[in-house]
């Protein structure tokens, strides 16, 4: 599954993780790529590490990647804005990628690159959130087709892409992977705004070696951020 949290702020413009935990329990998924994770980040989310509390109340695995990583005068550790993964299975490696390309420009995106044991089987899990801005997303998303290449693990990569289907960036990824709404999605597959959702934002990416066994938008409580998660059960072997 993939969800961008907004840092557990709703459509009623509270912050409650407890809201974004029941979602991922619900949704029964045994891996979630998460957007918008507070780490320490400021009084807006309490100073929590958000990843660290949803992972211990789900007890699930977890990796995190900054997209944002300033300094604190208030904690010692620095203040962290980014991409997460949750997992119910070992996370046997984890790197994050910032978006950096451009010096002096600090827009906080990056990529999560995580690797993940089910059975004997490494999965290559990549969660990423990409920038609105035209030139940045299309550097983003170059960077992310070169590092396909150099996967030799099934793929799976996920997040909020801030793209329309059938757009430039989707055709440059759908080259190499499937969207897996494409593949079993059943209407338009909206995600944002959560309440009335009128743009697909939000996607699942897989290698063609998975067969997409059902893919849904998650609507159980719509106000818990402004997106709605993206689900899909996926068979490989």
């Amino acid at each position: 599954m993939t969800y961008n949290i907004h840092y557990g702020k709703g459509m009623d413009k509270q912050v409650n993780l407890d809201r974004i935990a029941e979602v991922i329990k619900k949704s029964d998924a045994d891996i979630v790529g998460l957007n918008e994770v507070d780490k320490h980040f400021s009084k807006r989310s309490n100073y929590e590490d958000q990843i660290r509390w949803l992972a211990n109340q789900l007890n699930m695995e977890h990796a995190y990647s900054p997209s944002l990583a300033l300094k604190s005068k208030r904690l010692k550790t620095k203040r962290q804005y980014g991409n997460a993964l949750l997992s119910r299975y070992p996370i046997v490696t984890k790197k994050g990628h910032p978006f950096d390309f451009i010096p002096g420009l600090i827009e906080g995106r990056s990529m999560l690159e995580a690797t993940i044991q089910i059975n004997k089987q490494l999965f290559q899990t990549n969660v990423t959130h990409l920038s609105l801005n035209p030139f940045l997303h299309k550097k983003q998303t170059n960077f992310i087709v070169n590092q396909l290449h150099k996967y030799s693990h099934p793929i799976i990569i996920m997040g909020d892409w801030n793209m329309r289907p059938g757009s430039r960036g989707w055709r440059k990824i759908t080259r190499d992977l499937q969207d897996v709404w494409h593949s079993s999605g059943k209407g338009p597959g909206y995600t944002y705004p959560s309440l009335r959702p009128r743009m697909r934002l939000d996607y699942i990416f897989t290698s063609r070696n998975f067969r997409v066994v059902e893919t849904e938008i998650v609507t159980n409580i719509p106000k818990a951020s402004d997106h709605l998660p993206v689900k899909v059960t996926l068979s490989y072997g």
